[in-house]
């Protein structure tokens, strides 16, 4: 008969080492939590910020990289067209050389003497052969040309290659910044996701409120740095409320040099695409005591970062992403010069 034991019970011994090590899971589970809490409103922000600052820093990168795309561009479809232009003057000039070849060959087959023996008019014949031997002299002069036409042809070629191997380098740079902003501005969206609906809302609203008391900002009796700066300026005002966009230039978005280069383009002044180059483009001005309304402020150590200064301690840029084209104080950044154009 088959035997029905009663199951052997847990002892009371290896509950209690259960039971400790349930407790010890929920202990550590419960540590974990504290060392790791949810970032507040205000460290969130911090980070986003410095995210957008480093996504500016890429897009001025960015910015010179797509004008130098566009010089070269352009610099290749000239060189180009100066190639083709050469290639048709070389066909006309053989086409020349083969002329003259071919009525060479047709006069000279008999031979001058006996040309001239058999020639009714002797002093006719004397001026054909001079004739002939002018055709000779072109011809020479004509190949000497050829030849250097072909030398030139051949460095315009090689020129236009070179060309075109920088703008493949920069395009493919174009393409690494482009990665690189839209990196930046990814992760700190990711990070917005990680706040409350209620806490997204109250950071906007604080971009509302800076967007509506731009609105209210005394310039005091700010002066002109002079008649095209006033209009620059001018043209920069009339974009209060634009949306920032990273490279972007005008007319409905902008990024911080974009819009100061679309600004002085209203005014009839080209200046630079890029903060850096903008701040070369006219004389540096160290003190903020000697800016003048329409000057060019430079922020930033690596002068990633331009606006106007528009008067009264205040200058008027495109901030950031999710900011739109206003006014601030120009102690929100780290000032470096301005730049009088």
């Amino acid at each position: 008969m088959a035997s029905h034991r009663r199951p052997k019970q847990p002892s009371r011994t290896r509950v209690t080492v259960l039971t400790a090590t349930a407790a010890a899971a929920v202990a550590l589970t419960s540590q974990a939590a504290q060392a790791d809490p949810q970032p507040s409103k205000s460290e969130v922000k911090e980070k986003v910020d410095k995210l957008y600052e480093e996504a500016e820093k890429a897009t001025e990168k960015y910015n010179g990289a797509k004008e130098q795309q566009e010089k070269l561009e352009k610099q290749v479809d000239a060189l180009q067209d100066k190639v083709a232009r050469g290639q048709d003057e070389l066909n006309t000039l053989r086409d020349g050389l083969g002329s003259v070849a071919s009525a060479q060959y047709r006069s000279g087959g008999i031979d001058p003497a006996v040309q001239l023996f058999l020639s009714a008019d002797p002093d006719s014949y004397l001026d054909k052969a001079s004739a002939l031997d002018q055709l000779g002299a072109k011809q020479t002069e004509a190949l000497s040309e050829i030849q250097a036409k072909q030398r030139t042809l051949a460095q315009q070629r090689q020129e236009a290659q070179d060309k075109l191997g920088d703008l493949a380098d920069t395009r493919k740079q174009l393409g690494t910044k482009k990665k690189e902003v839209q990196t930046k501005l990814a992760s700190a969206q990711k990070l917005l996701n990680t706040l409350t609906a209620s806490e997204r809302a109250a950071l906007a609203a604080d971009e509302s409120r800076a967007n509506r008391a731009s609105s209210r900002a005394d310039l005091g009796n700010a002066v002109p740095a002079s008649q095209r700066a006033s209009a620059a300026f001018s043209a920069a005002q009339s974009k209060i409320g634009s949306p920032y966009v990273y490279g972007a230039s005008g007319p409905s978005s902008f990024d911080c040099s974009g819009l100061t280069s679309w600004a002085y383009a209203q005014a009839g002044v080209s200046i630079p695409r890029t903060s850096q180059s903008q701040a070369n483009a006219g004389t540096r001005i160290y003190s903020q005591g000697g800016l003048q309304q329409g000057d060019l402020v430079i922020f930033y150590g690596d002068m990633h970062h331009v606006g106007f200064y528009a008067g009264n301690g205040q200058v008027l840029h495109a901030p950031k992403p999710g900011a739109s084209v206003r006014y601030e104080s120009i102690n929100n950044m780290p000032f470096q010069f301005g730049v009088r154009i």
